[in-house]
């Protein structure tokens, strides 16, 4: 069972040579640093045996980079398995946290949170939604909008992802843990001449790189607008059977807000269109009215790729040549808010096997 909050107590580590850290996480977007952040936390590896290797490191910008692109909000995206449930709990609980380690001002907020659904999600998701989040309400009916079934009030978690991104980056590293730009094209390749295990984090790289190939992994594609609107201070989401509209304000970004979105189930273009940008401004502004209230600047325009998997985020232990394999990916667009109890999961698996190892 996952536990509410990790625990408070760790020292500063040098950093260890390089070519010696018994620990590679392959993957340095949210799952990535996320996992970093566990094995410090749950495991109390010193940051000085960990190192990060991906092809790209935050501050980077690709179609193959999705962590960066992502709305960056919790949110009901996730599905209502007893897994993600817990996870999404755990990592709501424990964000609070991570912000107070970063620091304010480090892509991290609250802010409030109003979400509708054509069709009502379930009591499963709802009865775990009420035993945590913070101010939860159910809208009354006479308060919904046209063609909603069911919606929700509460206070929600933000994220600046790039910006958070790169400052869980910066914490990791001020506590020994070194990243390493390289580019795989297996994963027998993750092991150095002292690693005990390496965590797969690579997100939709699993469908590619030699050693994983799995063929279960797809991208559900999005298209989001950046606009300047600082008068815009709250999330406003709806979920339809085949469509997602959002509203989404990026804390610490001087009044930068998302507006979103798609779902594009095994689309692979990172391509942006006029016409998807057209069909996000008029859900959003019909959604949330008050975006119109002052004039608002588009910023950007940008896709992303997320990185879903059918059957969900694996989560699993291997064994290559004698050493662990952990594998801790395809979270689709539900990184951020299940990620932190997803990587304490795959790093109580490192613990476990890494005892039956020494055991044999």
């Amino acid at each position: 069972m996952l536990k509410s909050v990790l625990c408070t107590t760790r020292k500063q580590t040098k950093q260890k040579p390089m070519g010696m850290s018994n620990i590679v996480i392959l993957g340095s977007g949210i799952i990535g640093l996320y996992t970093a952040y566990c094995l410090l936390e749950v495991a109390s590896v010193p940051g000085s045996k960990i190192r990060v290797i991906a092809e790209y490191l935050p501050g980077d910008s690709s179609i193959n980079f999705t962590s960066p692109w992502a709305g960056g909000n919790f949110s009901c995206i996730s599905p209502n398995d007893q897994d993600t449930l817990a996870f999404d709990k755990f990592t709501y609980l424990n964000l609070e946290k991570i912000l107070a380690e970063l620091g304010p001002r480090c892509g991290l907020a609250m802010k409030p949170s109003t979400e509708f659904w054509d069709v009502y999600p379930g009591d499963v998701k709802i009865n775990s939604l009420k035993t945590y989040l913070k101010d939860f309400k159910v809208i009354s009916r006479s308060s919904l909008p046209d063609g909603v079934a069911f919606g929700i009030s509460y206070k929600t978690w933000n994220f600046y992802c790039p910006f958070f991104l790169s400052n869980l980056k910066r914490y990791l590293m001020r506590h020994g843990v070194t990243f390493e730009r390289q580019k795989l094209t297996h994963i027998s390749q993750a092991y150095l001449p002292h690693t005990e295990a390496v965590f797969n984090c690579t997100g939709i790289g699993s469908f590619s790189i030699s050693g994983i190939k799995d063929t279960k992994v797809y991208p559900t594609r999005g298209q989001v607008l950046v606009v300047n609107a600082p008068h815009v201070q709250e999330n406003r989401m709806r979920w339809g059977e085949d469509y997602a509209t959002y509203i989404i304000p990026r804390p610490d970004s001087k009044g930068q807000v998302i507006l979103g979105g798609f779902l594009q189930k095994d689309n692979w273009t990172g391509d942006t269109f006029e016409e998807e940008s057209k069909d996000i401004l008029l859900r959003t502004t019909t959604l949330l009215p008050k975006i119109l209230d002052k004039p608002i600047e588009i910023i950007g325009t940008a896709a992303g790729l997320r990185p879903s998997r059918h059957g969900g985020a694996r989560i699993q232990a291997d064994i290559v040549d004698g050493k662990l394999l952990i594998h801790n990916y395809g979270a689709g667009g539900y990184g951020y808010q299940a990620g932190l109890g997803m990587s304490k999961k795959a790093v109580e698996l490192y613990l476990e096997n890494k005892m039956l190892l020494c055991k044999l």
